[in-house]
């Protein structure tokens, strides 16, 4: 425990010897006071780790000692104890942001309970959290060998996830590396199964496929449509799912979760093919065919995304849904602000769509900014980063502006993205892409055992920009580089966060559909 100190203020210090006594057979150290001046005296001459503070004391009150407490030390722990239940001053307590509230008389275990619960309650959740682990280790080990189906492999990753967001709070350092690896068997395994059925899937070969990009969309938006109401769809790219539920208890306030899924973007996991698939509902290749005004080709100057309203308006046709709507991208902090000003003009829409382009952004800032990759330099980082962002955004100003109109909403992402670790060597010439994660062109160069090779991209749905080009995709936490300057092109990519291959990150991602709390 480690010599424990607590203050105890009570104006009857005298009759609670025995509960001192009690606390300091314990180990705890009990420093005690019977007004709240010479508490402030003693709280300023020395460091405390909680104070058991008396709410009725001659002289300064126990609500005028804990105000004083918090001005100095806001951060310090206090427990309120008091002969009354009355609920006014329960409140002027809790308000004042107390950590604890007894009503007297209390016992030793009360008291023993409300210290392990102010002090030791991180760790012994740390501890049970890191049990639970282990005990579910071999199962989750057991399950990932068993060849599942791709709803499986939605539900793996959640709970890969669940144990991420949980043991990121332990201080254990070696479950997380354990986890880790897990993760990483996991990834492997995935890949393997993602080349073995995604022909089939985006061919329509199988009638049993997941919900992807192109199919986005049809699945979730358009049955989520109500004539006469409007309906607001947020894309957030590059929003991976564990960044969904670090945000998810902030939105929980406004929206109540009605559906936490998750489906399959498609390759390249990269805004240029997945987030135009999403909008067209339709693969990249025959975009290309039906809408060439609307495909810029990788070669190509400009925005590859230029076009996504044009392409939702396609969509909307073809399904028959002639219905008004809007479309927003927001790309700098002011456009979101206006919006946000603005927002009660699109309430007579059906249908709107807003497109924030942070989190992609952000993860192509962490790249070639140091200051950013000093803030997100872990999974657990990037995840607060992303949360930090979140909660001083005009997106989430909407969002509760959303929610004080009951207006239904779904958030979803375009593709996720990974922590690169090994590198691939590839040899391309100058026009094959520059993407780390994926690479396209002719007369590519490489090892085939290391990657997911396309060599007809027809086969995928991919447009060529040259008769014999060909893609290749990276799996798990690789990333590609060339032999020149080879060392340095490592040194410099690896540990950052890429998108565009194969992996549980970068594919399965959140689409979330919520409704307004009354």
């Amino acid at each position: 425990m480690g010599n424990i100190s607590i203050l105890w203020a009570d104006d009857e210090i005298d009759l609670l010897k025995p509960h001192i006594l009690f606390l300091e057979q314990k180990g705890y150290e009990v420093v005690t006071s019977n007004n709240g001046d010479d508490a402030m005296d003693i709280i300023r001459s020395r460091p405390f780790d909680i104070v058991f503070l008396d709410e009725h004391m001659p002289g300064m009150s126990g609500i005028e000692t804990l105000a004083e407490i918090k001005a100095i030390y806001p951060g310090l722990p206090v427990v309120m104890i008091t002969k009354s239940e009355e609920e006014s001053i329960m409140e002027d307590a809790i308000g004042s942001n107390i950590s604890d509230y007894l009503i007297k008389p209390v016992n030793p275990k009360q008291i023993l309970l409300s210290l392990k619960k102010n002090l030791e309650n991180k760790k012994l959740i740390s501890e049970k959290t890191t049990m639970a682990y282990q005990q579910e280790f071999r199962t989750i080990g057991m399950d990932i060998s068993m060849g599942l189906d791709y709803k499986e492999w939605v539900e793996m990753y959640k709970r890969i996830t669940r144990w991420e967001l949980d043991l990121g709070k332990s201080a254990d350092d070696n479950v997380l590396d354990i986890l880790n690896m897990q993760k990483n068997e996991a990834n492997q395994v995935f890949s393997k199964y993602v080349e073995k059925n995604y022909r089939d899937w985006v061919g329509g070969q199988s009638d049993d496929r997941p919900v992807m990009s192109p199919t986005l969309f049809k699945e979730k938006v358009f049955p989520e449509l109500t004539e006469g109401k409007s309906l607001f769809v947020l894309l957030i790219d590059n929003l991976r799912y564990d960044q969904w539920k670090a945000i998810e208890p902030l939105i929980a306030e406004y929206y109540r979760v009605k559906s936490d899924d998750i489906y399959y973007s498609i390759l390249p996991t990269t805004t240029q093919y997945a987030r135009n698939a999403i909008f067209s509902g339709l693969m990249p290749s025959e975009i290309a065919k039906r809408h060439p005004q609307y495909w810029i080709p990788e070669n190509a100057e400009g925005s590859k995304n230029q076009f996504e309203s044009e392409l939702l308006g396609e969509q909307l046709k073809r399904f028959g849904k002639n219905i008004k709507y809007s479309y927003h991208k927001i790309l700098k902090l002011d456009a979101g602000r206006k919006l946000a000003d603005n927002l009660a003009n699109l309430y007579q829409n059906e249908l709107n769509v807003i497109v924030y382009n942070f989190v992609d952004m952000l993860s192509h800032a962490r790249t070639e900014m140091e200051i950013i990759k000093e803030l997100a330099d872990d999974e657990a980082a990037y995840r607060s980063l992303m949360l930090s962002w979140f909660e001083h955004s005009s997106l989430f100003d909407i969002i509760k502006q959303l929610s004080e109109k009951q207006v239904p909403l779904i958030i979803i992402t375009d593709h996720g993205s990974v922590k690169v670790q090994d590198p691939v060597k590839i040899i391309g010439d100058r026009d094959t892409t520059t993407n780390l994660r994926y690479k396209s062109g002719k007369n590519l160069n490489y090892e085939a055992k290391e990657v997911f090779e396309a060599q007809n991209p027809d086969d995928i749905f991919l447009p060529k920009t040259n008769i014999s080009s060909s893609f290749v995709f990276c799996r798990t936490n690789d990333f590609f580089a060339y032999p020149n300057n080879y060392n340095y092109y490592v040194k410099y990519y690896r540990d950052t966060f890429q998108h565009g291959g194969v992996s549980l990150e970068e594919m399965l991602i959140p689409v979330i559909t919520l409704s307004p709390k009354s």
